[in-house]
């Protein structure tokens, strides 16, 4: 498998209230020279969380141990600049499964499809009482249900649909990249060559 399944995850949510992060804030051209996807969380968001010594930040939420969780909530806009698909494995290797927005710049919100994190794009009403509900209580949970495509706030029981593609969803809930779901279908593959 590319990345641990996902089909149902209820988890705590880091605050993030900015618009228009680029993927150069997520993860800084200079850290780009890796080619293996470990490692990169170290410096998800690197220029924002630690000062030019190398220390972190105080007023960051990522240095701010009052807030963790698998689910990122951000502003407006997220994922836009360049199509680094590094910025997404920095994601995945903090350990955020699923982003909410609401809106994802294309590329970006492919390249989480294939890498498995989740962009949840909601209403920007919804956004906005998903981030006010994180940031008074770090203690909130959200559950992010893809075989019903629903995000629910679980202290309200407030909650909205959201897209995904079929063949997306299926990935996803597999742990599946695009070679792993043409592996999953090698015995039906060789039965069709055999039968040229």
């Amino acid at each position: 498998m590319a990345y641990d399944k996902f089909t149902v995850l209820t988890s705590t949510a880091v605050p993030l209230p900015t618009d228009n992060v680029d993927t150069d804030q997520i993860i800084p051209a200079r850290f780009l020279k890796a080619t293996e996807r470990e490692g990169f969380g170290d410096n998800l968001f690197r220029d924002w969380r630690y000062d030019v010594e190398g220390n972190p930040k105080k007023d960051f939420v990522l240095n701010d141990p009052t807030y963790s969780g698998k689910i990122l909530v951000s502003g407006r806009n997220f994922g836009s600049g360049s199509s680094r698909e590094h910025a997404v494995w920095a994601l995945y290797d903090y350990g955020f499964r699923c982003v909410v927005s609401s809106f994802f710049a294309d590329i970006f919100k492919n390249n989480c499809l294939n890498i498995g994190v989740l962009p949840v794009t909601v209403s920007p009403e919804f956004s906005d009482k998903l981030m006010d509900a994180v940031t008074a209580n770090p203690a909130e949970t959200i559950t992010v249900d893809i075989p019903s495509q629903k995000i629910t706030l679980d202290s309200t029981g407030e909650s909205e649909s959201f897209d995904i593609n079929e063949y997306k969803k299926d990935n996803m809930q597999n742990g599946f990249d695009d070679i792993d779901y043409l592996l999953s279908m090698s015995d039906e593959i060789e039965a069709f060559a055999a039968d040229k």
